[in-house]
């Protein structure tokens, strides 16, 4: 088997759709991990299994899970408005139609709930359509237009007084719209427990799981690990950020929804605690809250730009049918606009990571990660 799951990664750097890759699929305690290509385009340096990733919105999955600890321990509540914490968001605007001009608001008909940030639904985010004037203005004066350039965002007080600005394209709770929630969320979890971002994630997950190879941005010593990523262009890779780049130093604005660094390894420990069973760091219910599709049909046919007809539950996708050979009811995960996916599969004791040196080129899955997905789901 692990034969084969090296043929698949080398197969996609034959191809040339990625310099480098990483994998693993543990089915139980049976663990398996194979590496292709190189750490950067035309190196020599072989891809490893403590090679360093940015692993963009695998991020959302850790902000989802430590949310739910606060919400297990009583420091935040799911009903609570996030206005308790974030008062610059109190009394929101939103837009009369979202493809409507700017200056046509009307008021949020109930506050906007933590609820409403863990399944995505606050009124802020990508939808399908990118040129509604309250989506430029979000990624302008919301900043969302940075997300993969952490080093330009302002730190978080600034960053949510300039998102009160902007106008909400769907009234609380009314649509599932993509990123904004999952840093909004991060936010009020530094507010709620007087802590920064990197510090409550170290506390609260990386320390307890032995995550020593994941944080906010690669430290000194780990730059020789730390692959630079590329993005697909017309004449081949481009580079997108070197080692030296955007993550090689904290940012002021450490992103819930995708500022994290990390190693397939620890990125594994973490999954595993959302498998049933397979951890005491959360309780059945807030595994339920995670892993349990949040949608309405509605809403998710309203979201196939970045859902294609899954479901959502908190901070990843949720399969609710087989229309793909990799779908299996109930199978929870993302993937990373920097290459990356990650899934667990309950029904099966799966965890399936994967971690590429290139970027994805749109929401769309690439090539390389539906011959994974399918090869994880069905052996």
């Amino acid at each position: 088997m692990a034969n084969d799951l090296h043929h698949l990664l080398q197969s996609a750097v034959d191809s040339g759709e990625t310099p480098g890759v990483v994998a693993l699929v543990a089915r139980g305690d049976d663990v398996e991990l194979a590496t292709a290509g190189t750490t950067e385009l035309g190196g020599s340096k072989p891809m490893a299994r403590d090679t360093l990733f940015r692993i963009a919105s695998l991020t959302k999955a850790v902000t989802a899970a430590l949310a739910m600890q606060l919400v297990e321990e009583g420091l935040i509540g799911q009903d609570d408005p996030i206005s308790r914490w974030l008062p610059e968001l109190a009394g929101p605007m939103v837009v009369r139609t979202p493809d409507g001009p700017l200056d046509d608001l009307v008021p949020a008909n109930r506050p906007i709930t933590v609820a409403d940030l863990l399944t995505s639904r606050a009124g802020w985010g990508f939808p399908d359509d990118f040129t509604w004037p309250a989506v430029g203005a979000l990624f302008v004066r919301g900043w969302q237009q940075y997300g993969l350039q952490p080093q330009l965002i302002p730190a978080p007080d600034q960053w949510v007084k300039d998102l009160s600005g902007v106008p909400l394209l769907y009234q609380p709770g009314e649509r599932w719209l993509y990123n904004t929630s999952s840093d909004l969320l991060g936010v009020l979890m530094a507010r709620a427990t007087g802590m920064t971002l990197p510090d409550l994630m170290a506390e609260r997950v990386f320390d307890p799981l032995g995550m020593t190879d994941t944080g906010f941005a690669a430290r000194p010593d780990q730059l020789d690990r730390f692959t630079p990523y590329y993005r697909p262009g017309p004449d081949g890779m481009v580079l997108a950020d070197p080692p030296s780049g955007q993550w090689s130093s904290v940012p002021a604005f450490p992103s819930g929804a995708g500022g994290l660094v990390g190693t397939i390894e620890d990125y594994h420990a973490f999954a595993r605690t959302l498998l049933p069973g397979r951890s005491d760091r959360l309780s059945p219910r807030s595994l339920q809250m995670i892993l349990t599709d949040h949608l309405t049909a509605e809403q998710r046919a309203a979201a196939t730009r970045f859902l294609d007809g899954q479901g959502w539950g908190s901070g990843g996708a949720v399969d609710v049918a087989e229309t793909e050979p990799w779908n299996v009811v109930g199978r929870y995960g993302w993937t990373g606009g920097t290459g990356m996916t990650a899934h667990v599969i309950p029904a099966t004791d799966t965890v399936a990571i994967l971690l590429s040196t290139t970027a994805m080129p749109d929401p769309a899955a690439t090539p390389v990660q539906k011959a994974f997905w399918t090869y994880a789901a069905r052996g």
